[in-house]
């Protein structure tokens, strides 16, 4: 018996790391979130704060915390700077690393960027059944880790896996 799948929408959060630029500034975290939304999810929040470990940390423990938040993604901070902390701040939050996405995206960005890809320290992992996936701060950085590995990732119809199930959090008391 064949079933047809079925779109989940998930509440995704937008985080923009960044010492320079306003939220009105801000081209990547907005096609994010317009992105997102275009593709049927739901934007839970978004914000844009300075390049500090600990409000970085401060922010997504929130989002972590909160069980309406499926999936976080942010931009910037994940380059060589010494400002750039977005993969300290937040690796020591996971419950468990996504190793295949950072490879996956310095391996697609190959083509678009040549050898600068290895500079990019995207990483991505899960935390209190939430996905958080930290892309570049550029807009074609956001673009290329949207279309080519997120978006997909956060349908509930891609085959032959995807994170939807593992996002689903099971409320106590309720059926």
């Amino acid at each position: 018996m064949s079933k047809e799948k079925v779109f989940t929408p998930l509440n995704v959060a937008v985080l923009t790391v960044s010492d320079s630029r306003t939220l009105e500034q801000d081209t990547s975290g907005q096609y994010l979130a317009d992105s997102l939304q275009e593709a049927g999810h739901n934007l839970a929040d978004r914000q844009l704060i300075t390049d500090d470990i600990y409000k970085i940390r401060a922010v997504i423990s929130g989002w972590i915390a909160d069980p309406e938040v499926h999936a976080v993604i942010t931009t910037g901070g994940t380059g060589f700077y010494i400002r750039d902390s977005m993969p300290e701040a937040v690796s020591v939050l996971f419950d468990k690393k996504i190793d295949g996405f950072g490879e996956m995206f310095r391996l697609i960005s190959k083509d678009e960027i040549g050898m600068s890809t290895i500079q990019s320290r995207a990483i991505a992992g899960m935390a209190n059944n939430t996905v958080i996936f930290c892309l570049p701060g550029s807009s074609g950085a956001c673009r290329t880790g949207w279309t080519k590995i997120i978006k997909e990732q956060l349908d509930s119809r891609t085959g032959p896996c995807n994170f939807v199930p593992h996002l689903m959090r099971v409320n106590p008391g309720h059926d």
